[in-house]
């Protein structure tokens, strides 16, 4: 197990602030967040690179806070992957070995090895000036996990690479995960962090907003940030004002599963669970509104609406629901979502 405690840092106007996580062995551990969130700084801490003010890491119940980058146990493939120009890719890999006190024969069957499990054998010789995105990339990986680390570090490994390297480098990343590979990877792109983590963390200015499995945070988003980062627009202000009825935004009152505490908190309408009509509906939806459309922006399904209702609602359908509506910006629509679709999250 990796755990990081009470970690303190400041850099410039930058800083990390009170950040304890614990990642398990075997797990792939996504750390999301915007560009400048400092997720780059928190691999770096663990990796050594830099040095916290206060707090300690540890790993496997071992204080290695002041331990050094190379005896830390811990590989890092960076953004720009850091390759060595002046080498092939056979002694890019190898060079980590060097220090080991290894046989010449024992690099070369590991470097082997190692660059056969990442389809890059047939790349050893060649210059690395002469290499693509994708094998710098894999270069680097295999540099990294030829020295068998305990924890894998990898600093937005997908950013670079076009569509079918992303696939490819994903599917490899899985594989090692399932070896049991303790992964801590970090993004700034949601649809990447569900398609591999078994754990999520979502950081915001240095500090860690929210973390658990990738359907706890994108379904139970606990903060307004959390829930606009990972795609839930329609997330707002609310209050229970009776058993079963919550007010939004001081604005419109819906209706609601039961509940006997009267507190405020947000509410979530999950765009999937929302339906559009012409007409005011004759459903088992108890919540009904006559809204104005707003705007209307193509999506990667279809089309995104935004319904005035009081409050903005964004509202997904397909491109044939679309055409058939005849949807247009101004036009007057019902919108409707059923009592048991509304998620409401308590404030701390």
């Amino acid at each position: 197990m990796l755990e990081l405690k009470n970690i303190n840092i400041t850099f410039d106007e930058f800083s990390v602030t009170n950040l304890s996580i614990a990642i398990k062995q075997g797990d792939y551990y996504v750390i999301l967040g915007e560009s400048g969130a400092g997720k780059s700084m928190i691999l770096e801490l663990i990796a050594g690179i830099i040095k916290a003010e206060s707090g300690r890491i540890f790993l496997n119940n071992e204080d290695i806070s002041d331990k050094n980058i190379q005896k830390r146990e811990i590989g890092i493939v960076f953004q720009d992957y850091a390759i060595f120009p002046h080498m092939n890719v056979f002694n890019n890999i190898a060079y980590p070995l060097k220090n080991n006190k290894l046989s010449k024969k024992e690099i070369k069957n590991k470097v082997i090895q190692i660059s056969e499990e990442l389809d890059i054998s047939h790349l050893l010789n060649r210059k690395t000036t002469n290499l693509s995105g994708g094998e710098l990339q894999r270069t680097a990986l295999a540099r990294t996990l030829v020295l068998n680390p305990k924890v894998l570090l990898l600093d937005e490994p997908l950013v670079a690479l076009d569509v079918s390297l992303k696939d490819s480098l994903r599917n490899f990343l899985r594989k090692l995960h399932k070896k049991g590979q303790t992964i801590i990877h970090v993004t700034h792109d949601f649809e990447e962090a569900v398609s591999l983590a078994n754990k999520i963390a979502v950081i915001h200015k240095g500090k860690l907003l929210q973390e658990g499995k990738p359907s706890d945070v994108f379904n139970n988003p606990q903060s307004e940030f959390t829930a606009h980062f990972t795609g839930n627009k329609n997330f707002y202000d609310a209050e229970y004002i009776s058993e079963q009825t919550i007010r939004i935004k001081n604005t419109i009152n819906i209706i609601a599963n039961p509940s006997e505490i009267m507190c405020k908190g947000y509410v979530i309408l999950p765009a999937d669970t929302l339906f559009i009509s012409l007409e005011k509906p004759f459903t088992s939806a108890v919540n009904n509104f006559e809204g104005t459309i707003k705007s209307i922006v193509p999506s990667r399904f279809g089309k995104e609406i935004i319904i005035d209702i009081g409050i903005n609602v964004s509202v997904l359908i397909t491109e044939k629901s679309f055409q058939n509506f005849n949807l247009e910006e101004g036009k007057y629509i019902w919108l409707s979502f059923k009592a048991n679709s509304v998620r409401f999250i308590p404030k701390n």
